[in-house]
């Protein structure tokens, strides 16, 4: 039974959204955004996300409250936001609604990982696992099975009516689908260790290709099973940490009650390649990722692989809009192989928030200098800070380099 207490916590909350979701700064970004990702900026843009929140919950501001699993979901959020949004906004929008993602169960491809985690924070989720092998002999591939799909609609109606009950007057609620993740070779990570798999594209390419095969084909399957049950988005403000407002975007024909894959964007990658030659990423991941990617509007490509000597293969990746170039990435040349094509995704590097003394000014100039780089090369550029394993609990790290972020990206 819903708790007078709770709801009380929780509608206070949502009133203080609802207020930073009204201001006008919030549709000042959306159209910036709309700028970016049609290659026409008007300002780099900037994103903090994926933060190492185990180390910011202890500030009172993000102290869970309620008791019952559901709400403390609910209460998640909304504080999560709001910090966000006091601290180190940036160039983050804050929705006018709550959204509950569908409750979707996928079956999988017949292999679990297993692994052994290696170091832990107990605040903290994010750890080091070692994973071990399941993929190493040709009867090993037979394990591989098509995914299976199923919405669990009474679940997704149970928060739906909780949801509703509890905001009713402040703040709308949507049901909605999540962007599906389709990585090739991140999932054969988990199941193969990385290592064995960069040895087996030389020594036995035959069997990674059939795992790759597989897997794609598996995936594709998962895109049929999301569109005939009407699972997908309808709607995106994100894909992959970086705004995904356009104009572009539902595709010519756009039915809301059952959104295609043409009318979202979709997010693509092969981290474990970073060490591989472009030919061999031409051999095994464009080869793979470009079906899937062709079912999509748009596409971001890339993660933490450096992709700045890659990009006349990444070029062959269907509908790619922006690129990312990571730390490792020779910012100068990525630079000029995106030139005004793409979006020029810019991952600052998290390990300038996990030093001893946080510097600001080794911030600024590794922003300016990407910023001088995409400058010079007429690239549109956005500046995503992630993967941020630790701010040696210092949460006010995140606020100095939001702050320095914005002065590089606003500057003439």
């Amino acid at each position: 039974m819903l708790k007078n207490s709770e709801k009380a916590i929780l509608r206070g909350l949502a009133e203080q959204y609802a207020e930073a979701a009204a201001s006008p700064v919030n549709d000042e970004k959306r159209r910036l955004w709309k700028k970016l990702n049609a290659v026409d900026a008007e300002r780099p843009m900037v994103m903090i996300d994926q933060v190492c929140w185990g180390e910011l919950e202890r500030s009172p501001e993000l102290e869970l409250k309620c008791e019952e699993e559901t709400l403390r979901g609910f209460e998640q959020v909304l504080r999560r936001k709001l910090y966000q949004w006091r601290h180190f906004p940036v160039d983050s929008v804050m929705e006018p609604c709550l959204e509950i993602q569908y409750a979707v169960r996928n079956s999988g491809f017949g292999i679990n990982a297993h692994c052994e985690t290696l170091a832990t924070d107990e605040r903290n989720n994010i750890v080091s696992q070692k994973y071990d092998k399941q993929l190493q002999t040709d009867s090993d591939l037979e394990k591989i099975r098509t995914p299976l799909i199923e919405h669990d609609k009474e679940e997704t109606d149970r928060k739906l009516s909780l949801a509703n009950e509890i905001f009713d007057g402040i703040l709308e609620v949507r049901a909605n689908g999540s962007t599906p993740y389709l990585s090739v070779w991140d999932f054969i990570s988990v199941i193969m260790p990385v290592e064995d798999v960069l040895f087996a594209l030389v020594d036995r390419p035959d069997f990674m290709h059939e795992a790759a095969r597989r897997i794609s084909e598996g995936y594709l399957a998962i895109l049929d099973q999301l569109e005939a049950q009407a699972l997908l988005p309808r709607s995106q403000s994100l894909i992959h940490c970086t705004g995904a407002y356009t104009d572009e975007l539902p595709a010519p024909g756009y039915n809301p009650a059952k959104p295609r894959c043409k009318d979202i964007w979709m997010f693509g990658l092969a981290q474990m390649f970073s060490t591989v030659s472009p030919e061999m990423f031409e051999e095994f991941e464009v080869k793979y990722s470009s079906p899937i990617c062709a079912r999509f509007g748009l596409v971001y490509y890339g993660c933490c692989d450096p992709l700045d000597g890659k990009m006349a293969q990444v070029r062959k990746i269907p509908n790619v809009r922006k690129v990312s170039m990571s730390p490792w990435a020779n910012q100068e040349r990525g630079a000029a192989e995106i030139g005004k094509d793409y979006v020029f995704s810019s991952k600052p590097n998290p390990a300038n928030l996990a030093m001893q003394r946080f510097d600001g000014k080794l911030v600024r100039n590794e922003l300016q200098s990407i910023k001088d780089a995409c400058d010079r090369n007429g690239c549109s550029l956005e500046f995503i800070l992630k993967d941020i394993s630790t701010v040696k609990h210092d949460p006010s790290r995140l606020d100095k380099w939001a702050e320095i972020a914005m002065e590089v990206a606003s500057a003439c």
